[in-house]
């Protein structure tokens, strides 16, 4: 298989980029982020998947190991191929998917083109116990609730008409002010709303 590719980028097209390796050119289906980082032409590298189907073969690229263990992970869920899932990964940060789905956002999901309602629901369904607390470390450093008790403060919060959003950012408060059980983290939580 090949996992990683680091030669001169010959040329774009929407899609994909021709990636020159050696003097074979491989065309790669790149993440928005990948994109990105080749579009300035010259020498480039890319982090790849090789998909092999009855109707062709298509090598993905992504920009780290990262994006590519996120990419994996939205196509283990059914209904969600690889076209989507890039197009998912090109719309959105790999920490905002992670984000919205620890925080059970489908709106944000379903928000990318492809990706419907119930689709984000399912990507939320399957993948919200998947996700590791290192992966929900946004760019910007701030960890989202994960844990079990994260939860049911979230939860417990809603119940008390606070929208998910809001209690998903006072349950953060409360975790970065050393709240740890659910107590804990209710009162914090609500003292800071």
């Amino acid at each position: 298989m090949i996992g990683y590719l680091k030669g001169n980028v010959k040329s774009f097209t929407a899609e994909s980029v021709l990636l020159e390796v050696g003097g074979v050119g491989y065309e790669v289906v790149c993440s928005g982020a990948a994109f990105s980082r080749l579009s300035g032409g010259g020498t480039g590298e890319v982090y790849t998947y090789l998909q092999v189907k009855e109707d062709g073969i298509t090598l993905f690229g992504f920009a780290d190991p990262a994006e590519k263990e996120l990419f994996l992970r939205l196509t283990s869920v059914q209904g969600v191929g690889a076209k989507l899932a890039i197009g998912i990964l090109s719309a959105m940060r790999p920490s905002d998917i992670t984000e919205a789905i620890a925080l059970a956002d489908s709106k944000r999901l379903s928000a990318v083109k492809g990706v419907g309602k119930k689709t984000a629901e399912r990507i939320i369904l399957e993948l919200h116990g998947k996700i590791s607390a290192d992966e929900l470390i946004g760019e910007s450093g701030r960890a989202v609730p994960a844990g079990a008790a994260d939860d049911d403060a979230v939860t417990a919060l809603m119940g008390l008409g606070f929208t998910k959003q809001e209690s998903a950012r006072a349950v953060e408060r409360a975790r970065a002010a050393g709240a740890s059980t659910v107590e804990e983290i209710l009162a914090a939580a609500l003292r800071g709303m």
